[in-house]
């Protein structure tokens, strides 16, 4: 008969989903599906199983009843079905195949409800005694999970889960599956676990209200998640606040004998701090979603606010409390007496201090609105310190089966049942053990340390997010004015590439506050002024602040996300009583710089015009010969029929003419997008990854489908999979469709899908040009949205570089047969696309021949003389041309719109013998 101290070995699957929630979250920006993955990985594998695994090892305890009661080979074989339902619920969501996610879910339900079946089992046989309870909360928590798997695979099957913030089904749907499973399942198993667990763990007496406070909050718990999940269901989001008030109520019951504990012992080592932490953060959670609710009224505040709602109860809340508690229970339920109890916490308690407090400061940091960069390096560090449990657990582990075999004698017959009630005598004993590592000021100082220094390090790399920088530009002079000690504040709302309202009044001498809300479910925002002040980017849904501290003048305001001022997102403070001042008119100019430039173009992060002038283009400067020139050769056409492609967004600065660079928004950190080429019929899977500073999407022009939901903008760290099936030959465009499209198109983010059309006949050398434009600011920085809006390009130009195949020619020989694809990317400009001293047999343009081995669509069977000198497409537009070169020598290709073969568009074909 196996005993409860081997019972732990059936916990060992909790450290394998820990291990793979950690691997995704390494990997995350990568796939589509991972922030799903991760909060799965951790509540429904890893949670979720420990809670079925301790659950009944309390029981046990807690009713007395024989470790035989369940043979542990019927519990292995429940435990099996669980895992084997988990696995086909991973496996089935993120590859939407529905029947998986169906039959994973009915497996989890169904072990689920045996589990608790053989609870009121245990419950039945058991003897009346104290902290029968806590087996009531474990039952009523496993009548939970199978409602929140039914509606778990509803939002699977019926909704995309991504896109919760557009839909108010999903988000209704959303807040019962979260909520059932987080508060019914996982937050009524810990609630009812830690009566008796936390003075266990603390080694202290428990509270005499305990069992009281236990069984009056229960039905408090219960009422009011009813409330939440019947809410969404009857439309009323007021209820389902209500409902989360007296959850919050029945768990600050609850905490009134766990922190009577805690005050008679603080917690001084990881297990105690970490779930300590983790009860700290259930309040927080249930206020913000109470918030979320009842102020703002709406299932689709939820969904905003899902990520972080999901970050506090699985992170903060779950995870904090599983590490806290396994971190406790593995050495002690290894037995061995005291000495291999020490042996095994020692290890599992390295650094216990520091760990909390770097994990628990950062997830605070990653939840205020902080600029990006700076939430990707906390959040880097919050990551690390949770992750250093999963090695520390083997350490401990380790330690504690050898410190257990070097005693001549096993166990300690004096060691209490854990989770069961302490005596005197044992609190005593367990008192005078020595203790582990305990809580110490130099780990919390240096936890502090390490986050402020990755805070700094996150603002440092993106000063402007942080409104570390200036504006540049020349704001008017104001008058010395005295202060009036009154405070004028207005709420405005980005959305739509507007704020609402677009001015403020404020009298002279005012502090002005303007509270800013991002209604925008794509789009970053800001709001900066001409004289000074910044809000910091204000994410999708979320809330940022400006300042004034005294009000001496009129000063403009826009957005500094590169575009958005050119599309109206502009704003006035109109100072009343103030003098007028030199400089500025009724347009605000003087906001601005002799050279009409402003705040965002020193940053990098879109400035319209750039800290500086442009630098000058000579289009007569040679290439080096150790630069390389974009590859124009067309990708070989391989047989698969599915054709995956990761298209990773970066920020990559790179030189666009000899001499000049320009930081290029980019998929795969070329200054033009790939290349992707295929037949009618296949399918294209495309993984698109934002590793940038801001949002960016995709758009396929040769898809055919609802642009919703794969078109739609990610935010950086995000990912997204578009996938469609190619029906139609001919050369198309792809590019960045977030909002302004010319600026994200002139920065690079474009290319070309070639379709091949049916029998296209085998040619010795195919070649892709695509034109596009340049739009320069000062040496270095991103597009210049306001010469994208004037038409005023610095350069046009072939795969993204200024003259690039004059110096890097593109080859050939005589007799060969030569197919040059041309795409119009734009955004503007139109092109003629013209080979000196060539003439073509052969046009094809936007689907269809316009001309064929010298015969034209209209022309007589027969006919070969036919014969073309230009391909004219506007922007978006493409196709190809195909000819052969009588004789060596270097023929020039060029836009025939001479003024832009001047400024770039320009190279030549090398033909040799």
């Amino acid at each position: 008969m196996s005993t409860r101290g081997t019972w732990f070995m059936r916990d060992r699957p909790v450290v394998i989903w820990l291990i793979a929630a950690l691997l995704v979250s390494l990997v995350h920006p990568f796939f589509a599906y991972s922030r799903w993955l991760m909060v799965h990985l951790v509540v429904l594998g890893a949670v979720t199983h420990a809670a079925m695994v301790w659950s009944v090892h309390f029981t046990e305890a807690l009713l007395k009843t024989r470790a035989d009661f369940e043979p542990r080979r019927i519990q292995t074989i429940r435990l099996g079905v669980f895992q084997a339902g988990v696995l086909l619920v991973l496996v089935g969501v993120p590859s939407e195949l529905s029947v998986l996610t169906m039959i994973g879910g009915t497996l989890v339900s169904g072990a689920v409800l045996w589990h608790a079946v053989m609870l009121v089992r245990r419950l039945k046989a058991a003897l009346p005694g104290r902290f029968r309870i806590t087996v009531r909360y474990y039952v009523v928590a496993a009548l939970m999970l199978p409602v929140g798997a039914t509606f778990g695979i509803l939002l699977a099957s019926g909704h995309d889960h991504a896109a919760a913030g557009a839909d108010a089904t999903h988000a209704q749907l959303l807040v019962a599956h979260t909520m059932v499973n987080l508060l019914g399942w996982i937050g009524l198993t810990i609630l009812g676990t830690l009566v008796t667990l936390w003075p266990t763990m603390l080694r202290t007496r428990m509270a005499d209200s305990a069992e009281s406070a236990s069984r009056h909050a229960l039905p408090v718990l219960v009422g009011g998640l009813a409330l939440v999940v019947t809410s969404p269901f009857i439309d009323l989001p007021v209820v389902g606040a209500i409902g989360i008030g007296l959850y919050l109520a029945g768990a600050l019951w609850v905490y009134r004998p766990i922190l009577t504990a805690a005050r008679q012992r603080p917690p001084y080592a990881f297990p105690t701090l970490s779930v300590g932490a983790g009860l700290l953060w259930l309040p927080v959670g249930l206020l913000l979603m109470a918030w979320s609710l009842g102020a703002r009224g709406s299932w689709e505040a939820i969904a905003d606010n899902y990520g972080a709602l999901t970050t506090i109860f699985v992170v903060g809340f779950a995870l904090q409390v599983l590490l806290g508690a396994l971190s406790y229970l593995l050495p002690v339920v290894i037995g061995g007496g005291p000495s291999v109890v020490r042996a095994g916490m020692a290890e599992l308690e390295r650094w216990s201090t520091a760990r909390v407090a770097v994990a628990n400061l950062g997830l605070a940091i990653c939840l205020l609105p902080v600029p990006s960069l700076v939430r990707v390096v906390v959040s880097v560090l919050t990551l690390a310190a949770l992750a250093t449990s999963i090695p520390l657990v083997f350490r401990g582990i380790r330690a504690s089966v050898r410190a257990k075999r070097a005693k001549d004698s096993g166990g300690d017959p004096g060691a209490p049942a854990v989770g069961a009630p302490l005596s005197k005598d044992e609190v005593a004993a367990r008192t005078a053990e020595s203790q582990s590592q305990s809580w110490s000021r130099p780990q919390l100082i240096a936890g502090v340390t390490i986050i402020a220094v990755g805070a700094t390090l996150g603002v440092g790399l993106d000063p402007s997010a942080a409104g570390l920088t200036m504006a540049s530009g020349t704001a008017p002079a104001a008058a010395q004015v005295s202060p009036t000690g009154e405070t004028t504040t207005v709420k405005v709302t980005m959305k739509d590439m507007r704020f609402t309202p677009d001015s403020v009044d404020v009298p002279v001498g005012n502090r002005l506050v303007i509270e800013l809300v991002n209604a925008d479910p794509g789009d970053v925002h800001d709001l900066v002024l001409a004289s000074g002040e910044r809000s910091g980017r204000v994410s999708p849904g979320g809330t940022g602040r400006l300042e004034i501290d005294v009000v001496r003048a009129s000063s403009d305001g826009w957005c500094s996300v590169v575009g958005h001022r050119q599309m109206g997102m502009l704003f006035t403070v109109n100072a009343i009583g103030a003098e007028p001042t030199a400089g500025s008119d009724a347009q605000g100019e003087g906001s601005t710089g002799t050279s009409g430039t402003t705040a965002h173009g020193s940053t990098g992060h879109g400035t319209p015009g750039g800290s500086g002038a442009s630098p000058a283009i000579d289009f007569m400067a040679k290439w080096g010969g150790s630069s390389a020139a974009y590859d124009p050769v067309l990708p070989p056409l391989t047989d698969e029929k599915v054709r995956r492609i990761t298209l990773t967004v970066r920020e990559v600065k790179l030189e666009v003419a000899p001499g000049v660079t320009q930081t290029r928004w980019t998929y795969n950190g070329s200054s033009i997008a790939p290349t992707l080429h295929g037949r009618v019929g296949d399918t294209f899977e495309v993984t698109l990854v934002n590793q940038g500073s801001m949002g960016h999407s995709i758009d396929f022009h040769a898809s055919e489908l609802a642009p919703e939901g794969p078109m739609r903008t990610i935010q950086p760290g995000e990912s997204l999979v578009y996938r469609f099936t190619a029906k139609r030959s001919g050369i198309w465009m792809y590019h960045c469709g977030t909002m302004p499209m010319t600026s994200h198109i002139a920065a690079g983010m474009a290319g070309a899908v070639i379709i091949e059309p049916e029998g296209l006949p085998e040619v010795d050398r195919s070649y892709v040009l695509a034109q596009s434009e340049i739009y320069l600011g000062a040496q270095g920085d991103p597009v210049n949205a306001d010469k994208v809006a004037a038409e005023q390009p610095d350069a046009v130009v072939f795969n993204g570089h200024a003259n690039q195949y004059v110096d890097h020619p593109l080859e050939a020989r005589v007799g060969e047969r030569v197919r040059i694809w041309v795409l119009d990317i734009g955004p503007n400009r139109p092109t003629s696309f013209h080979v000196v001293g060539g003439q073509f047999d052969t046009v094809y343009k936007e689907g269809t021949y316009l001309l064929k081995n010298g015969r034209g669509a209209l022309d007589p069977p027969g006919t070969t003389t036919g014969g073309s000198q230009a391909l004219d497409l506007a922007a978006a537009q493409g196709g190809f041309v195909e000819l052969g070169f009588p004789e060596p020598g270097r023929y020039p290709l060029v836009s025939h719109i001479m003024v832009d073969a001047e400024r770039g568009a320009r190279g030549f074909i090398a033909v040799s013998e």
